[in-house]
């Protein structure tokens, strides 16, 4: 394909094809993406269909090789073909050049009054000039024996491609080069031959020169054209070639002792496999380390400068370096699932993705080559008509005027020439190279980045983004919370805390929130035990609670007490002999016994779990002692938890969830971009209020549920406004798609991830400034494209025509086809300066925005509750409020820096935790 006529032709005929549901193809990239359905067509009849139009198509190789994007072929190709063409053109711009020096010598010696006769014998005086045949001099004769092997060989390509065009009534760069090139040699040879036939004494002005000069420039921009597409496929070269070809399986014992070692292909290696990765060798595959500790380049997978530590434990990504240390590997994601080819698929299909902008480019290429063939021809008409009419005008901004030729040849001949020269410098490749070329450097830098952009239209549409919409849990949290606190609210004779806690424990085992995980694993902790009992009846209520039945917990509760008593044995047959440890130990047997058929007799308990509306919604009444408990917490930033069982209160578990060390810099670097910053939470409104507080977020929605999510995002797009979504979990995907752009934090899951848009692999807030930053320079550099494109048509095509000849703007057919070549590669160079994108470090942004900073005071926050948009704002404080809310805030801090240095070496709480006032303040009490 030689420009976006080729593109609009190829997917206007496939979209009309039977079976075919979709088409995008890529100028840039050569490939095209088309869904079809396989019960009508497959891909053989769509490449046959394709080839019939006059292009070559197969199938792309699946083995993900970086061949095809450095455009080697196509390079070489072109470089030979400029060769060639460079070989018979230096002989014509010598000749040119002759001519230029003759004609300048001759205007500044001899004046107007010098006649027709004596200019005649001045110029076949010339050598040059001179005539070997009565009509044919010298110069025409060489002009002509270079101008043949040009056309037909040289540009033989040019042809071919040209007659598939037109063979398909469509018209593209290639049938206005063969145009320009045919009329220049035919008008050129038929003027030469009736000279010859009339034995004409003054020798004719052809055109030779004007198709080896065409197709020197051509080849020429061609030539750097496909040096700078492979260029912008560099990113996308460098993720392919970190892929490893071969991997080392290693065989152990039980003992973990290394048993055997062999090297195989890596599309050999499968799930479970355990790898050997050496130090300096690529991570074959996802992996988690089972042995040994090192250091792991991972830059350019995920963006991150400095090695990341690994240990036992520790995942590892496909295609980043060892450093330091062997490790062995568990592969856990193999073939295209790994991360890596995941990124590289994501990455192909953006590239081959089309932004809105370049459709309507694509469309106006498909018009551009019929109507320059129209301006063409009525450029030759108009000239012809003045020239009669107005000889004067001719002969005074004619460049090339020689008054030894008659009238008439010198009209056709300026005439022609200007017809020509508007066939050589439209250019429609340009506006086709316009877009793709910035997408695909945009999409392979942010990829280098971290940050992966799934084609054009998120990409322009990402810069048109007013409000960007946060998840809190999991995005601008942690998503991995703890439980602080554990209050039992009934006597513990009715119902003990260890009871309790295994039958919390055990109902949320089912949970997959991160509050449910937090919960049995803080159970599972205190209980010591990795088992817990038997849930049944399991229900979920997004947004509310959870409701079941929990059975089989006594032998849990036993297993501790059996614990202490055994001890409690041991001591004593420490002390006593013989018979009294024959004693003991029957006893022993005993106590066992009778606990194990206690257990046998399985208890049942009903179980609810949640927030205050799921209680109400079950019928409990929760008194103000409680509500205000919950409250406390929820004005720290905490979610509390009620847990009743057998309809009865029994419990409350406050839950935190640290906010992200980063969150409160990006929250105010979109705000500096001019962005509205919006946090949407199912959280309650007091937990939400804090949290928005620490980060500096003013709107807040809470208590929304999954479902009207959507909703939410749907009413902030009626306001008019485009919006950004940024989400991690399954419950956030519908609103993901629902958004402008869809932008999901990498270690989400894969739901979330397949709605977005926009895929953050590092879970960095400071990426999502990142993403919005990339897309508008990425969309400032397409209009930039589009202005050189269109200002160097609606400009360039005038001045060939001969508009500006007033002002001395005139252009010979060589000039223009120069200046067509250079607008090709103007338009790629220009894209490749986005090569030099940046993404700004943590450092630089806090270093410009640190000082403007800070917390939120909650009458500045406006609390919107539920899917009725119920605003709550916060009350107004009296001067006494203010003072003593400032002074406790500040002790709570002073107290909370004092304790975490005192606990750095047990608890290791989070150096960057933004959260006012320590966790470990209310330690576990009982009512």
């Amino acid at each position: 394909m030689t420009c976006a006529s080729c593109v609009h032709k190829i997917e206007s005929i496939l979209t009309k094809h039977r079976g075919i549901f979709y088409c995008s193809v890529a100028l840039a990239t050569n490939k095209a993406h088309i869904k079809y359905d396989p019960e009508i067509i497959g891909p053989r009849d769509i490449i046959h269909t394709v080839e019939s139009l006059g292009f070559e198509a197969s199938l792309v190789k699946k083995d993900r090789s970086a061949s095809h994007l450095d455009h080697k072929r196509e390079i070489r190709q072109w470089r030979r073909s400029f060769l060639v063409s460079l070989f018979f053109c230096i002989p014509v711009m010598g000749l040119m050049i002759y001519m230029m020096v003759m004609d300048h010598h001759l205007a500044t010696h001899h004046n107007k009054n010098t006649s027709q006769e004596e200019m005649m014998n001045i110029h076949s005086s010339m050598f040059l000039e001179h005539q070997i045949l009565p009509g044919l001099s010298i110069m025409n004769l060489l002009s002509f024996l270079l101008c043949v092997p040009v056309q037909f060989f040289g540009g033989w390509y040019f042809y071919i491609q040209a007659y598939k065009a037109l063979k398909h009534k469509t018209a593209n760069m290639d049938v206005l080069i063969v145009l320009a090139t045919t009329i220049a040699f035919a008008y050129s040879l038929v003027i030469l031959l009736v000279a010859m036939y009339e034995r004409a004494k003054v020798n004719p002005i052809t055109f030779f020169d004007t198709p080896p000069m065409l197709f020197v420039f051509i080849a020429l921009g061609r030539w750097l054209e496909h040096i700078a597409k492979g260029k912008t496929s560099e990113a996308l070269a460098k993720l392919i070639s970190l892929q490893a070809t071969e991997a080392t399986i290693v065989t152990l014992d039980s003992d973990n002792i290394l048993l055997s070692e062999e090297q195989v292909d890596v599309e050999l290696v499968q799930r479970g496999d355990i790898i050997k990765v050496v130090p300096g060798g690529k991570f074959p595959v996802d992996g988690r380390v089972i042995e040994g500790h090192s250091m792991v380049d991972e830059s350019l997978i995920t963006g991150e400068a400095m090695p990341v530590a690994k240990k036992s434990g520790s995942t590892v990504i496909a295609g980043s370096i060892n450093q330091n240390g062997s490790l062995l590997i568990r592969a856990t994601h193999v073939g295209a699932d790994t991360t890596l080819s995941q990124i590289v698929k994501l990455v192909e299909e953006a590239q081959t993705s089309k932004a809105p902008i370049q459709q309507f480019a694509d469309k106006l290429s498909g018009y551009f080559v019929p109507f320059i063939v129209i301006v063409s021809i009525a450029t030759l008409l108009v000239w012809i008509i003045i020239g009669f009419l107005n000889f004067e005008i001719v002969e005074t901004y004619f460049p090339g005027y020689n008054r030894s030729i008659s009238r008439t040849e010198t009209i056709i001949r300026f005439a022609f020439q200007a017809s020509i020269t508007v066939l050589c410098i439209a250019c429609p490749c340009s506006l086709g190279l316009a877009t793709p070329t910035a997408v695909m450097v945009g999409t392979g830098v942010g990829a280098q980045n971290g940050i992966l952009i799934k084609g054009g239209e998120p990409l322009e549409m990402a810069h048109k983004v007013k409000v960007v919409v946060f998840d809190k849990t999991g995005t601008i949290t942690h998503g991995t919370p703890v439980v602080n606190q554990v209050k039992v609210l009934v006597e513990s004779n009715r119902i003990s805390r260890s009871k309790i806690l295994a039958i919390v424990g055990t109902a949320e085992s089912n949970s997959e929130h991160p509050l449910g995980a937090a919960i049995t694993k803080y159970c599972k902790q205190e209980l010591d035990t990795e088992t817990l009992g038997t849930c049944v009846d399991f229900q979920v209520v997004p947004g509310c609670g959870i409701s079941c039945k929990v059975i089989n917990i006594e032998g849990l509760l036993h297993k501790n007490n059996w614990k202490i008593e055994e001890n409690n044995i041991k001591n004593a047959s420490l002390v006593q002999i013989g018979a009294s440890n024959e004693q003991s130990s029957t006893s022993s047997s005993m106590i066992i016994d009778a606990q194990l058929s206690n257990a046998l007799n399985a208890q049942q308990y009903k179980v609810l779990i949640g927030n205050r509306e799921w209680m109400t919604r079950n019928g409990l009444v929760i008194n103000n002692d409680v509500d205000d408990s919950m409250t406390e917490h929820e004005k720290k930033g905490r979610t509390a938890v009620l847990v009743a069982v057998d309809d009865e209160l029994c419990g409350l578990i406050a839950i935190a969830d640290t906010v992200k060390p980063e969150a409160e810099l990006a929250v105010h670097i979109l705000k500096s971009m001019g962005l509205e910053v919006v946090l949407m939470t199912g959280d309650n409104s007091k937990t939400a209020r804090s949290i928005a507080s620490q980060v500096g977020i003013t709107k807040v929605f809470a208590e929304v549920l999954p479902s009207h999510k959507v909703a939410k995002v749907k009413q902030l797009q009626e306001e008019g406004k485009r919006v950004a979504m940024v989400g991690d979990g399954i419950n956030d995907s519908p609103a993901l798609a629902m958004a402008n752009v869809g932008i999901a934090i990498g270690t989400g899951t894969d739901v979330a991830i397949e709605a977005a848009d926009v895929v953050l692999i590092r879970n960095d807030l400071l990426d999502v400034v990142a993403s919005i930053d990339l897309s508008r320079k990425t969309v400032k550099r397409i209009r930039i494209n589009f202005v050189f494109a269109l200002i160097y048509n609606l400009v360039g095509i005038p001045i060939a025509a001969g508009v500006f000849m007033p002002i001395g703007l005139v252009l010979q057919p060589w000039m223009g086809s120069a200046a067509m070549a250079a607008s090709s590669v103007s338009v790629v160079l220009s894209s490749l300066f986005l090569k030099l994108y940046r993404k700004p470090t943590y450092e630089n942004y806090e270093l410009h925005a640190r000082s403007q900073m800070g917390q939120k005071r909650p009458s500045e926050i406006s609390v919107h509750v539920g899917i009725d948009d119920t605003s709550r704002n916060s009350p107004k404080l009296g001067l006494l409020d203010r003072i003593v809310n400032y002074s406790r805030a500040s002790i709570n801090s002073l107290l909370s820096d004092k304790r975490s240095l005192n606990s750095i070496g047990t608890s290791e709480p989070d150096k960057h935790s933004l959260l006012v006032g320590d966790c470990r303040e209310d330690d576990d009490t009982t009512l």
